[in-house]
């Protein structure tokens, strides 16, 4: 049974009531095993809050390739599933305890898990309902939580295999320490922000000569870990003092000065005081020379009892107070303003402090060489779209560290490693050692994307031997930002590598980031963040969507820009208004379709509609989907509702049945085609339309792609249609330009290209007659007319009397330069090798068609301004 449209589109309403019953007759779960498999897993949103912005495009883009997908007769598995979002989580329950009066502490690491439980399942509902609200095609029945028992299960073999092949290991090194969270974290979670600092110069006295060295540092509060002073062996300048001895003026005690190549001559005074515990390179000339290591801070950047009267003062306090106390003794040589990058915490936002710790580390260089040797096997890689992120992806490999993986929290995979109470032995495994009660397991837990770069593999039943990972693994396409290309595509890619012996997926579709009109990224900080449900509620999700993946191309950050949203909006209302005609024409009883009797405007929409079809199914398949959006657009908008519709009258108009069915016939296809099309984009609107016209399924989401409608068309006669249409466009501007009104009846005569007088069929003098009251006739050659180009000629009518031929003559002129510029930029874009040998044969024949219609338009307009020229002398 067709539905009836609302007189007025109403994205409430259209939208409220579809989702849940889609979710209760299972369109979305996958497992017909009588059609070939395709797989996207989500990328998993961290259960810390609401979805913003970027996660309404990242999973709309997946959204619209699992229902193309459908529609092509795939067994589309979309798998949902969350993150735990170690510190990020973390952190929130922590602020929350601390509205409450208490800390994690006060209640113990279990009733802290308890409350951080609660808060999953707190937001992992708030997602859920904003996944619906998005309309999304999950596959709820197999959603997956990165601490569910099976990732967990995941997680520990993965572990446990790297600790016995040697590419897991446990070691004292420099890492990012957040003293917020009081945890390390790995170098792509630090973010570098240019501060202004300062360049502090002090004099350290040599014991041996009584002389001063000046020695510069950017942090004076760790020289209370000061182990020795540099300078470069060949150094004119210091060679007489290697091997003697100055003051630390922070605490008294003499460091040996010591010889190494590393120390750059030409900074500062190219003498570098060593801080083995705090700073990567100078931990890196300890080993090297075997320099003790100690600490000067506690783990929350308060100074310890290395620092006498400054233990206890935050790092930042002891460094003012330090300087004031040198500035009174007379250490301070100057102090230069710095402007330099400094690391800080992604999650907390604080200073990183380079810190000595014992952490757990994965070994990266034989992990990322395996991904690279495969990257360049055409069946074993990971395609990018666009191809030129693959470049950062194996820059990033190439260049890589040392992962390192423990956290000190408490909320995540507990790392499965134990200590003997009585040997100290290590114990690393899948299972809790068997005398349990002699063992101590690590306090730590693994970096949340240790376990989200098994997400591919893991989610389907890894390490179990499941259906579905047998189905669907490797993963057809991921979709994700290029923000996280290092954070979790390329730890995918490796996991995958050493646990699979795979790819974890086919291709890769990279999207930028959502900024707001000014171009500027959204934070809380600016005020210009956007909730994506407000935008729903007042625009609805399907105009939100079409924004969101029309307009901006892979890889390209997108505008939020409520206007052009709105222009979505009115574009769904247009797409409406065309629909409720059609239903009008269709009436309440089913329609033999029969095309037997079409019209050449019929067969005109017909063919172009083939051809939209061919394009945008061609995008789709490559991901560029502003390209369909543009295309779908261009075609609906201008061809389907300006163009088809009006000219459609004529045939729904006609006595002849066969002619009427036909025109009717062609509506119904290409406005059913149109809703196929768009319905990846926009699910809620185009199951409503879809329902409103005859229809064989109960649902568009168990509909087909669209087909090419069985139509056979010549070059001459879409030409005619083209040329009717320029004809018809050229009276309109006529009598915009004269004033005159629509419905005033006016006689035109047509010339070819060649300047002689044609005719024109009876069939398309009708039409013209019918959409702009324009009579067709014969003119004479002195008779004094209005000209216009069209199509292959051009079009006049006699309106000598109220000609200003003044302005008919600037009119003319300023045609003539824009078709000049059109073939300046037609023969500039021809005469470019870059174009001609990259750019696909079709575009290219295109371009070519384009300037050769150009030129000729260009030759008409001179030889018209030749004879107003001529006339108004």
């Amino acid at each position: 049974m067709k539905k009836q449209l609302a007189a007025k589109y109403d994205h409430h309403q259209v939208e409220a009531n579809y989702y849940d019953e889609w979710l209760k007759k299972g369109y979305f779960t996958a497992g017909d095993k009588s059609k070939d498999p395709f797989c996207i897993v989500i990328p998993p949103p961290n259960v810390t809050g609401k979805l913003h912005l970027g996660h309404a495009w990242d999973t709309t883009l997946q959204d619209i390739i699992a229902r193309y997908k459908r529609l092509q007769g795939y067994d589309m598995l979309w798998l949902a599933g969350m993150d735990h979002a170690g510190i990020a989580t973390q952190a929130k329950v922590d602020a929350r305890l601390k509205e409450q009066g208490i800390s994690r502490y006060d209640i113990g690491r279990e009733k802290f898990l308890e409350h951080a439980w609660a808060w999953k399942e707190e937001y992992a509902a708030t997602i859920r309902k904003q996944w619906a609200k998005l309309g999304l095609s999950l596959d709820y029945s197999r959603e997956r939580f990165t601490l569910d028992e099976g990732l967990s299960k995941a997680v520990r073999k993965v572990f446990s295999d790297l600790y016995h092949d040697g590419l897991i290991y446990q070691g004292e090194r420099i890492i990012n320490w957040d003293p917020e969270a009081k945890t390390a974290l790995s170098n792509i979670e630090v973010i570098h922000k240019e501060i202004e600092g300062a360049m502090y110069y002090f004099k350290y006295q040599i014991v041996e000569n009584g002389k001063e060295l000046v020695i510069a540092t950017t942090r004076p509060e760790t020289m209370f870990a000061d182990q020795a002073i540099f300078v470069h062996p060949d150094d004119e300048r210091y060679k007489d003092i290697v091997g003697m001895h100055a003051i630390n003026p922070a605490n008294g005690e003499s460091l040996p000065i010591m010889a190494d190549d590393y120390i750059d001559m030409s900074f500062g005074t190219a003498v570098m005081k060593c801080t083995p515990a705090h700073d990567p390179n100078d931990f890196q000339l300890a080993k090297k020379y075997g320099l003790a290591m100690p600490i000067c801070m506690n783990p929350d950047a308060t100074m310890n009892e290395m620092c006498g009267k400054y233990t206890g003062m935050d790092r930042f306090e002891c460094r003012k107070a330090l300087v004031e106390d040198f500035q009174a003794r007379g250490v301070v040589d100057h102090i230069e303003k710095h402007l330099h990058q400094v690391g800080h915490s992604e999650r907390t936002g604080v200073i990183v402090e380079p810190y000595l710790s014992k952490q757990w580390f994965v070994k990266m260089k034989p992990l990322a060489e395996a991904v690279l040797k495969n990257q360049e096997i055409e069946d074993e890689k990971i395609h990018f779209y666009p191809k030129r992120f693959e470049k950062t992806f194996q820059q990033w490999l190439e260049n890589i560290e040392d992962w390192c993986i423990s956290r000190q929290l408490w909320w995540g995979h507990r790392i499965p490693a134990w200590y003997n109470k009585d040997s100290g032995e290590v114990y690393v495994g899948e299972e809790d050692p068997k005398d349990i009660e002699n063992w101590v397991q690590d306090e730590d837990v693994l970096d949340t994307w240790f376990s989200s770069a098994l997400w591919p593999f893991s989610t389907l039943g890894w390490p179990e031997d499941t259906d579905d990972l047998k189905r669907y693994f490797p993963n057809d396409v991921l979709v994700t930002g290029y923000d996280i290309i290092f954070f979790w595509v390329a730890r995918m890619a490796f996991q995958s590598r050493y646990c699979m012996k795979s790819r974890p997926f086919k291709d890769v579709l990279i999207h930028g980031l959502v900024r707001d009109e000014k171009g500027r990224k959204m934070s809380k900080s600016l005020g210009n963040g956007i909730d994506p449900m407000d935008v729903i509620d007042t625009y609805g999700v399907d105009s939100l969507r079409f924004f969101l993946t029309t307009n901006s191309t892979p890889g390209q950050d997108l505008r939020f820009t409520a206007k052009k949203i709105e222009a979505s909006w009115n574009f769904i209302n247009k797409i409406w208004n065309a629909t409720r005609f059609v239903q009008m024409q269709l009436g309440d009883e089913d329609i033999t379709m029969d095309l037997s009797h079409v019209s050449i405007i019929d067969k005109w929409i017909l063919k172009r509609f083939n051809d939209v079809l061919k394009n945008v199914s061609e995008n789709m398949e490559k991901y560029e989907f502003a390209l369909v959006g543009n295309e779908l657009y261009s075609f609906i908008w201008d061809d389907f509702c300006s163009w088809y519709i009006e000219l459609s009258k004529a045939g729904l108009q006609s006595e002849d049945e066969k002619v009427k069915q036909a025109t009717q016939s062609t509506l119904l296809i290409v406005l059913q085609g149109i809703i196929k099309m768009l319905h990846p984009f926009m699910p809620f609107v185009t199951e409503e339309i879809y329902l409103s016209l005859p229809h064989e399924k109960e649902s568009i989401n168990l509909e087909s792609w669209p087909m090419a409608a069985d139509i056979m068309m010549s070059d001459e006669e879409m030409f005619a249609v083209r040329q009717l249409l320029s004809m018809i466009t050229a009276v309109r501007e006529i009598k915009t330009d004269y004033q005159l009104k629509p419905s005033a009846e006016i006689e035109v005569a047509i010339k070819d290209e060649n300047g002689s007088w044609k005719t024109i069929a009876e069939a398309t003098a009708a039409i013209l007659m019918k959409m702009c009251h324009a009579k067709w006739t014969v003119l004479k050659e002195d008779e004094e007319m209005v000209t216009r180009p069209i199509l292959g000629g051009t079009l006049s009518t006699p309106l000598a009397a109220m000609i200003n031929v003044e302005e008919e003559i600037a009119k003319l002129e300023k045609e003539e330069k824009r078709l000049a510029s059109e073939i300046a930029r037609g023969e500039g874009m021809l005469n470019n090798p870059n174009f001609v040998n990259k750019a696909p044969a079709a575009k290219v024949e295109s371009e070519k068609k384009k300037l050769e219609n150009y030129r000729r338009q260009y030759e008409i307009v001179k030889e018209e301004l030749k004879q107003m020229r001529a006339n108004l002398k």
